[in-house]
């Protein structure tokens, strides 16, 4: 095989090899997530995250609909307000009363969140979107899963994220989980969010964006490493190819003399 061969198929090589890296970093965020500045403590109030990409390559995202579980019911939650998007709370009654954090009977929970977005507001292709949510007393649960509606403005129409988290392989519609713990002992279960819901202030959004971009260099990174190390192959590819040839050279030299 020449060198010209040797060097270009080196090189395609360590491209895929980049590409397959950063292929996976944009594919494991480009579903429904929640997420939380702080650990989320049973029987206290936390700011919940919900972050909106849209993965479709022309259309849009025009709402958003979280519908939340009646066996470990939320009796609060408040959304707050996005620009260009209404927001709706409903609440349900329980078929059966079930006992609160606090051991308190539960009779009333909050059923769904909808944010809508107004004529000429939605997530463009490519672009993604935060919904905070300020929710307590959490449940005595050690996880909350919260299935979501992406409803598009095309052909694509609702996409529902709603498979609950399993051993093994990520589903492919997997559900917003967010994780719940239990106070220190001596601890109030509030936490800094104090006694009442109310949403963090302005500096936790800085917080999730810089999150946001920390997951993207992230991928940039490992992108790179991809094909830092394809390179690296290349090269020792192409060095022992020469000390082959100079060894065969020296060979023949010897034969001929």
């Amino acid at each position: 095989m020449s060198t010209n061969r040797l060097l270009a198929r080196g090189f395609a090589v360590a491209i895929a090899a980049g590409t397959v890296v950063l292929a996976g970093g944009g594919v494991a965020s480009a579903h429904v997530t929640a997420n939380v500045t702080e650990p989320a403590k049973k029987g206290g109030y936390s700011k919940i995250t919900f972050r909106v990409p849209n993965e479709d390559n022309t259309q849009g995202t025009i709402k958003l609909t979280l519908v939340f579980p009646k066996d470990t019911p939320l009796t609060g939650a408040r959304p707050k307000p996005v620009p260009g998007w209404t927001s709706e709370v409903k609440k349900v009654t329980l078929d059966k009363p079930v006992k609160g954090s606090h051991g308190a009977e539960v009779k009333e929970a909050i059923d769904t969140i909808t944010w809508t977005a107004q004529p000429g507001t939605r997530i463009n292709p490519g672009e993604f979107q935060e919904f905070d949510v300020s929710a307590g007393p959490l449940p005595d649960t050690d996880q909350l899963v919260i299935p979501a509606i992406q409803t598009y403005d095309g052909a694509k129409g609702e996409v529902k994220w709603d498979a609950p988290p399993a051993a093994g392989a990520e589903p492919e519609h997997p559900a917003p989980v967010v994780k719940l713990v239990s106070a220190a002992a001596g601890e109030d279960a509030h936490g800094s969010a104090g006694s009442q819901a109310e949403v963090k202030p302005a500096a936790s959004d800085s917080h999730n964006e810089a999150a946001a971009a920390g997951t993207d260099n992230t991928a940039r990174w490992l992108g790179g490493i991809g094909l830092v190390v394809g390179a690296l192959g290349l090269g020792l590819g192409i060095g022992a190819t020469l000390r082959a040839k100079r060894v065969t050279a020296a060979a023949r030299g010897g034969e001929k003399a």
